[in-house]
This record gives structure tokens, sequence and C-alpha cells, in this order.
């Protein structure tokens, strides 16, 4: 094992500014996965299981989110909701049974509602209850990206080194190509965030500004 006394944010940016390996690239077409963003994980003074780490992270993810829209593009957003008895929450939330437990998001409550400041398009966009930390686990996203015929997953959302990364890892085992715009993920503490964008850059998909993801879809045209 190499050992280093940089901090993951140091080991992050120097892979950022010297790149170890070639982009893999935007693909033919792409589907927009936002994870999570919903108040349990974003209401930073309201809910303790919440976090911020870029500020315009929401404003970003609704540009995204519109000019996917604007390109008859996929839009995907997850969130995380369980039963009333918490069973479906499995071995992964039943560790624990406070308040800010996972198991405690319960289907229509507030800790379960998207937040207040996304521009979701609740006819024409694909919303997904998940119950682990993949977008992928147990959903029908995989037949949906089957029927747009997408290569491409553009992520955002939280966390970073949980449902994010869950949901980039098995995009990539399923054979997308796998684009994270940077400002556009968020985590609870620094050190997992910089690390698991570390890890993604390493081995399973591009982290981009979100800048160049703005410029693909306004690019972007039906091949």
């Amino acid at each position: 094992m190499e050992l280093s006394n940089k901090t993951a944010r140091e080991l992050f940016e120097a892979i950022k500014a010297k790149p170890p390996r070639p982009r893999m690239g935007f693909g033919r077409k792409p589907v927009l996965i936002n994870v999570d963003l919903q108040k349990s994980y974003t209401n930073v003074g309201e809910f303790v299981t919440a976090y911020e780490t870029d500020p315009r992270q929401l404003e970003y993810v609704n540009r995204l989110a519109e000019l996917a829209r604007s390109k008859r593009l996929p839009v995907v957003w997850t969130y995380v909701a369980y039963m009333q008895s918490g069973e479906d929450c499995g071995v992964w939330g039943t560790r624990s049974n406070t308040p800010d437990s996972l198991q405690n998001i319960k289907v229509g409550s507030r800790r379960a509602e998207f937040d207040d400041r996304l521009v979701i398009d609740t006819v024409g966009d694909i919303i997904l209850n998940k119950r682990m930390a993949s977008a992928f686990h147990e959903t029908n996203l995989q037949s949906l990206m089957v029927w747009h015929q997408c290569d491409t997953v553009i992520v955002t959302g939280g966390s970073t080194s949980g449902c994010v990364r869950a949901t980039v890892v098995d995009a990539i085992s399923r054979g997308y190509r796998v684009v994270v715009p940077e400002e556009c993920v968020s985590d609870k503490h620094e050190s997992p965030h910089f690390a698991n964008l570390y890890d993604i850059a390493m081995k399973y998909g591009d982290v981009v500004p979100v800048a160049d993801v703005i410029a693909y879809y306004e690019a972007w045209k039906q091949a």
C-alpha cells in the first residue's frame, strides 16, 4: 500500500490537475439521474442528516434537468422512503431506530419530500422510490434506459460516498459511460466526499466541471 500524508481533497485535486487516464467521454445519448435530493438530505438546519457542499448544487441540477427536457432526454429523480414498519429497509437501514434513522424516512413524510428548490416535471420526469443505495437496485431504471436507448449516465445528488457512488458503480457495471458533474454532488463530510470523487475519477467514470455537462447538453443532437 502506498502511504501518503495528503488529504482526500489533495489527492483528488492532484489527479484533477494531472489526470492519470483519458476521460471515458460522453456517449450518444444521456440520462440524467438525480439521486435523493430530498429534504432529509438537503434541508440543512431542519434535519441532522442534511448536508451541503456546493451552495449552487440545486441550481445546477435544475439547469441540467431543464436542458435535458428541452432535448427530450430522460430526467430521473430518486428518493428513499420506507413502509411504516421499516421492513423494506432491510439490514442496511434497521441497524438503528431513532427519529433520524434511515428506516424512519417514511413514505409520505416530510423527510421523503423533494427539496422545494427543485424544478421537477411530475408528468414528464421519471420519479423512482428506491430502497437501497443504488438507483438501479430493484427499480425499473435499467428497462427505462433500454427504452430510451441511453448509453451515458450523468449522476447528481448525494451522498457522494453512498448512493451516488453505488449508482455510479452499478452504471459502469452495466456497461454505461458515467459522468459526475463535481459541483452537483455532495456529502456530509469533506474526506469521504473527496475520497469518493477520487475513486470515481480513477476507476468508474469521469468527474468533470458542471460547465462541461451543460455544454454537452446544449450541443446534443439526436444521432
